[in-house]
Order: C-alpha cells, then structure tokens, then sequence
C-alpha cells in the first residue's frame, strides 16, 4: 500500500487500545512522563504542556494556552485553566498571566494567574506521577462569592480530533457528535449555557483508538462534558469542574492519562511543491523527521508515465540539514532531473502527492486570486458565481459615526472627538461604496484597503495582466465571477479598494481607522455578509422593528471610527496617488480626483504638527514609513521635484530598515543619481548577507516568524523584494532568493506539504478560516497565514479545523503579494 507524505494515522482495532497503557517503552510497559529541558513533559507519542502558551499573546481565546496535550504530533487538547463559564467563548473573560515556575527537579510545572477584577487569584500546579500528570488548582484564599457557580477548571478537547469517535463517562459509552448536540438551558441571569453531554468521575476520550484515548479522572468533584458548538461555530469539547466555595488549598485534583502507541514514530513528511517545478528550477525536497530519528537510505524520484506504469528516474542520498524546532531534517536534491511529466518522490516507504515539472507550471498558479478570492471579498455589491451567490450587497447602510472615547472590541477605537461634521451615532453619507472585507470577518480595515491597493498597483505596472474573468457592473452593484467584460480585472479591483479610500476623503475630509459593526452578536456573524445589517438607514426615533423601505429603527448599521492619524492619511494618499497612474486610460476622471487627493493630504500634512492617533492595527503604520510611501507614490506619479527632495531627506529612513523599504528604493532609482544608486547596492550586499544566513537558520531558506499570527505574509513580502532586488543588482542577488518563498507557500514548509494556497495544487488548503469557514470550505486563491510556531518548538497548521485564525485565517492583504511573487517567479524562469 502506498503511504502519503501527509500521513494519518489509521484507526486500531479495538483490541489493541486495551493493551497500551499511558507511555510505553519497548517492552509495552509504562513509562514515566519527563520533564525536559524545553520546559513541558514528554514521554512517547505524548507531550504535555503547561502555559508553554498564554491565549498565544493574543487579545481573545485563541486556543492556545493552560494545559495542552500534543498527542502524536497532534495537539489535540488545549485551555487547561479557570474559566469564568463552561463553554466561554472568543470574547468572554480570559485570566491574566502573572508567572510561572519550571522545577524539572521536583517533576512540576506550576503558573500562577488572577482575575483582577474580580479580586480572585490562583495557581494551576502539574506533577508527573508515574506515567501520568496530576493537574492541582490551588488557592490562597477562598473563592469569591461572586463567582460561586461560575469558576470552574476547564480543559477543551478538540471536535475535528473527537469525530468518529466515542467517549465514556463512568464506564457508559456514548458516540462524539460531528454536529452541534445536547441541550440548552437559560440561567437565573437570562444567559443561554448548554447543559452537559454527560457527569462522572472518570471521562474517557476516544478508548478505542490508542492515537487519540485520554483519561481524565478527577479526585473531588464531578467532571462535566459540554460540547461548546452549541454556543458558537468554534467551541470545543469542554470538560469542566466547579471550584467550590469556602476551600482553600487544592480545590480541584484531576489525573490526566494520554496513551502512547508502543515505539512511535511521527512519519516523515516530504515537503515539495504541490504546484510543481520549472525544468530550469533548482528542485530541493525537505524531509521532516520525528526529532528521535535520523536520516537512512535514498529518496528516489519516479515519474508515472501515462500508462500508469512507473519510471525510477533518480535515486539519491539524502545531505544532512541538522535540528529544527523538534524535528530532524534533510534534504533531496532532484534539479538534474527536467523533463516534463508527472512525478512523486518516495522515501522510507512513504510517498508524496504527484507533482509535475513543466514549463508552464506557474501559468495558472496565481490565477485563483484575482479570479476568486477578490471578488468574493468585494464590500457593497452582490457576488454571484454560476448558481451561486456568495453574498449579497451588504453595508449599504454604511456607516454611523462611532462614539467618541469608546475602545470597540476588534483592534479600533474613537478618540476624544469625532474629528468630522457629525455627531456620534449620526449617518455619514457616501461610505457605503467600494472596499474589500477585511478577513475572514466582514470589517474595512483601511490600513488593508491601501496596501492591497497598492500591492495590485504594481503587479499591474510590473506584469501588466489583462486577464478578464469577472463582470463588474458598478450601477447594478453586481459583480459575476467567470463572466468577461472586457475590461481587465485587476483594474477593477484596483478601482474598487480606491473608491472605498476616495470616499473617506470626500466624507470627512481624511483616512479613517475603518468601518465595523458596532456589537459582538454582529462580529460574530456567520453567513451572507447581506444579513448582517437590515441594509436601512438608522432612524432613532423609528421602534426596533419599525421600517419604512429606506430607514428602520434597528441600531444595526456599522460603525465609523473616524480619529484623526497622519500616519493612515499618508498610507492612503500614497494608494491614491499609485491609483492615478494607472487608471488614467481606464477612469480618467476618477484617476484624477484620486491624484488631487493624495497632493492635498500631502499638503495639508506638511503644513502641521502631525495627528498622533496609535490603537491596534487600524491607525496606520510608523508615521515616517507611510510618508515614505506616500512620496514614493507621488513621486512616480507626478515626477515633482518636491517628493524627490523629501524622499532624500529621508534616506536614514530607508537604511533604518532596509529590507522594509527596499521595494521603495529600487523603484525610485530612475529618479535619483548615482550616489543614491550606490548607496542602494551597498545595502543590498549587507541584505544578501542576511538572506543567506537563513538557509542556516532553517532548512527552508525563509524567514519563518513567532507570534500569534503565522508569517505567510512576511515570507511572500520577502520574496517580492528579492525580486526587486535581483532586477536591479542580479550580480549580487539570486533568482532562488524568489524561489524558496514560492516553494513554501506551495508545500515545502514544517508540519505538511499542504499548499497555503487555497484551490491551487494537487493538495491545497481546503479547510480554512473564510467566511464560509462554518462549512469547513474554503475560498479558492486565498492565502492562509500557514504554520505557527507555538512555543516552545511546535509548528502547527490544522488542516481539519478552520477556526485558528493565525493558522487559516484569509486576508486580503495576502492577495497582491501571492499574484506578484508567482508572476515573478514565472518572469524569471521564462525570460
């Protein structure tokens, strides 16, 4: 049987779940759990971790943090802590992180945390015991009154790891649902909480199965499962005990067990390129080992005739790249190999998914983002595709002015004042036009609108793609995706992200953080964007289900937050002013009302003190890096002296952060002199040097980055400034530089060989965080962010679970990078 380089692990017979107890060794008997020296417990096929994580930095319940158990290379269980609720959600109260201890003497971990505003505090201690993890709450003084009932410890199973699955409680079985199940209730409070699945002592996960059975066992106190889907699309399995009152000490004790199948070993995954290769290319697999193994025998290349028959066309060994992260690497070097055809690589007895080398391979890579993923993002206008709407014209009620000092729960916030004629709450007319949603939820973020903008200006100056796909009809607001109308389509997109921006200036006199629903009930929407709001204008003194066809009185319209930045005017004046250029032939009158625009924010922000306005993401990036960008703009917009003296005066900013602004540097080389020039290949050499040392940092020669947002984007911004770079100085900068971005984001990355590219590839992404996510669908040419390093040593992209949005949430941010980096990579290998 051929074995898959994405490997899972087949279902046991049931007889041989009774014989693996928690950790084996090699005579099946059981084996201690250690605590090593990267600060989590280990023993086999089993990692237990404790606060390796906290909600992974983020502002929300990310999944990520407490008590998490990876189980054979899985992670399967996270959230280990005390939550105020038994299935919380996104939104709902997490504690704050105070510290935590590692003692690998005494075998514990132990994590200190409060709840401040409820003035209650506690520790969560894990011991080894034996094979096992003994998991304590602890507190110092009693539990507040106020929270009797509601804090309790919490430990989340994963659904996608339970389906197919069964479970027991006390010895009873009963089957994992694969949809929402059990009952509701509503509280004392009006709250609507799910009722338990089942309550016991002893909950067993999945006994059947040795990959996946985990037992929880609790001293004191009734275990209760909730399934947290009932409440929201993204909840978990929850097993849950109440912390009781008037106790101090351990006021909860659970055992947990994870089995361990007997000598386990991860299986290696061959990473390649799902898209294929150029005959030309240099053709590198990674292979990724379990972290105990080390590299055996040949990897061998067999083409597959059409016949089906097989063709052994390259045997060889495999060159030793060392330790990364937890796992062992090494690669197989197939360049030699160019001619056309279909092939898989086999190592170890595992095989890969068919790939093809072709020179046409990345013809069509990049034609499902411009195809699909952006106008199925497109705000305002109704998307159809064949006999499907993917939405309605959504937000024509756009938009109200926010409140003034009011922190909104997604990133954005309203200063002091509106900064605007309007008052908070009023109507501010002609925002309800152009502009793409956001993410995978359904805000305009202007920040994304200007680089997205932006980043399409140059795919079109850069490769001119005429591609005519999709019918856009403004008047109609109407869009219809496979459907020509003779105008290229990416002017249209082009067109639409400015008009969203054009509008901002015309209704308001600036840039704005952005436009998004004003409640969590709405944010935490679903489906049809169309739905979201009644599409009616607010009338206040109309009653809540009161209309008349053009008001309502439904407070459901979205919010404007309006504060003043500089930094965000300057971003969108230079999308304005990259606009101009190249609509001039297309929206000649539009092209110059955005020029005229982007000059008189230009104008208007040198003759004052700049407006400071920093909150989350939304107000735009460092105030002297979006100046750079906006002279840049202007300057190859207009030519004017003026941008050229400014942008010399600013080149300390340039060599401040030469890679941020390489793109920028090389693109205004026409208009400066020699020196500028020099000094630009000077720091080119110092940026190759940097380039280079990341083959060394790891086996993908990319800059993979940590964070609660995995770092596709960096990686693809990477590659489109080694492209600008190698035009301009191809004697200091290579064509692979490109390369190995473009390998990456198709399937040569940790963990998998999936595709982060959704639709493209034999294997693509087909589970992501879109707005069809609910589904378990996807969005095709969309970008997900790809593998996040969980501290310490863990890379994770779930292919079975959308809902982690730093793993598989799409951006439109993503989009113009993705078409550019794939077009260059095509231009290099074919010119």
């Amino acid at each position: 049987m051929k074995k898959s380089g994405i490997f899972l692990i087949p279902m046991a017979v049931a007889w041989l779940s009774l014989a693996i107890p928690a950790c084996t060794t090699k005579s099946d008997q059981p084996h201690d759990l250690k605590l090593n020296e990267l600060g989590y417990f280990e023993c086999g096929g089993v990692n237990f971790l404790v606060f390796s994580n906290w909600y992974n930095g983020m502002f929300s319940d990310s999944k990520m943090s407490g008590i998490e158990v990876i189980h054979h290379e899985v992670r399967t269980v996270t959230n280990g802590d005390v939550r105020l609720g038994p299935t919380p959600e996104q939104w709902d109260p997490i504690p704050v992180f105070v510290d935590r201890h590692v003692d690998t003497a005494g075998g514990f971990i132990e994590a200190a945390l409060s709840y401040p505003d409820d003035d209650f505090h506690y520790s969560i201690k894990a011991t080894v015991a034996g094979s096992d993890l003994v998991v304590q709450v602890i507190l110092d003084t009693p539990l507040p009154a106020k929270l009797a009932g509601k804090a309790g410890f919490n430990l989340e199973f994963l659904p996608s790891a339970c389906f197919h699955r069964t479970y027991m409680m006390d010895g009873h079985p009963r089957i994992f649902p694969v949809y929402a199940s059990g009952d509701m209730e509503i509280t004392e409070e009006g709250t609507n909480q799910p009722l338990p699945l089942a309550t016991g002592r002893e909950l067993v996960v999945a006994p059947e199965d040795p990959a996946r059975r985990i037992t929880v066992s609790s001293a004191a106190g009734d275990i209760c499962f909730y399934d947290g889907r009932n409440k929201a699309q993204n909840g978990w399995f929850v097993a849950r005990t109440l912390i009781p009152t008037e106790k101090t000490g351990v006021v909860v004790e659970w055992t947990l067990s994870a089995s361990s199948l007997p000598n386990w070993n991860r299986p290696p995954v061959i990473g390649h390129s799902q898209v294929g290769y150029h005959p030309d290319q240099q053709k590198v697999a990674v292979i990724e080992l379990d972290g105990k193994n080390r590299l055996r025998g040949s990897a061998t290349l067999i083409r597959i005739l059409p016949d089906g028959s097989e063709l052994k066309r390259l045997s060889g060994l495999i060159k030793e790249w060392g330790q990364y992260l937890r796992y062992h690497y090494g690669t197989f070097d197939f360049s030699e190999v160019t001619g056309e055809g279909t092939y898989v690589i086999q190592y170890d007895g595992y095989r890969t998914d068919p790939f093809i080398i072709a020179p046409d391979v990345y013809e069509h890579a990049w034609q499902p983002a411009l195809d699909i993923f952006f106008p199925v993002q497109m705000d305002h206008m109704l998307v159809n595709e064949a006999y499907r709407v993917w939405h309605g014209a959504a937000h024509l009620d756009d938009a109200r002015q926010a409140p003034v000092d009011h922190v909104h729960f997604d990133l954005y916030a309203q200063g002091p004042t509106t900064d605007t004629p309007y008052e908070p709450g009023e109507h501010i007319p002609g925002l309800n036009v152009g502009g793409w949603f956001d993410a995978g939820d359904y805000d305009i973020r202007t920040q994304s609108q200007y680089a997205t903008v932006m980043g399409l200006v140059q795919v079109w100056e850069r490769f001119g793609i005429e591609r005519d796909q999709t019918l856009v009809d403004r008047e109609a607001k109407y869009v219809d995706i496979h459907v020509p109308d003779g105008v290229p389509d990416i002017l249209q997109q082009i067109e639409h992200g400015a008009i969203a921006l054009l509008a901002q200036h015309e209704a308001v006199g600036h840039a704005i953080p952005g436009i998004i629903v004003p409640d969590i009930s709405q944010y935490t929407h679903l489906g049809d964007a169309l739905t979201m709001t009644d599409n009616l204008l607010y009338d206040p003194d109309m009653g809540i289900n009161e209309s008349n066809g053009y008001y309502s009185g439904k407070a459901d319209d979205r919010w404007a937050f309006t504060s003043r930045s500089s930094a965000l005017n300057y971003g969108s004046a230079a999308a304005l002013a990259a606009t101009s250029r190249v609509l001039r032939s297309y929206n000649g009158s539009f092209a110059v009302k955005c020029l005229e625009t982007a000059e008189r924010v230009w104008t208007e922000e040198h003759g004052r003190e700049p407006d400071i306005f920093r909150v989350g993401n939304t107000t735009g990036g460092r105030l002297e890096f979006e100046e750079l960008r906006a002279a840049v703009e202007l300057l190859e917009a207009t030519g004017r002296p003026v941008y050229r003296e400014r942008i010399l005066e600013m080149i300390p900013v340039i060599e401040e952060a030469f890679g941020y602004h390489a793109q920028l540097a090389v693109r205004i080389m026409p208009y400066m002199d020699e020196a500028f020039r020099n000094r630009v290949k000077e720091l080119t050499r110092k940026y190759k040097v940097q380039v280079d040392s990341l083959s060394y940092r790891n086996p993908y020669g990319v800059p993979i980055t940590r964070g609660g947002w995995a770092g596709n984007g960096t990686i693809m911004t990477h590659a489109v400034t080694n492209y600008y770079l190698y035009q301009a100085f191809p004697d200091i900068m290579e064509k692979e530089d490109v390369f190995e971005g473009v390998h990456y984001i198709f399937g040569r990355h940790p963990g998998s060989s999936v595709s982060f590219a959704s639709g493209v590839g034999v294997r693509p992404k087909m589970v992501a965080y879109g707005m069809n996510r609910a589904d378990f669908s996807f969005i095709a040419g969309g970008v997900v962010p790809g593998v996040l390093i969980l501290p310490p040593d863990f890379p994770e992209n779930k292919e079975d679970w959308p809902f982690l949005w730093g793993e598989n949430e799409y951006v439109i941010t993503m989009g113009a990078p993705y078409i550019f980096m794939v077009k260059a990579a095509a231009k290099l290998l074919n010119e």
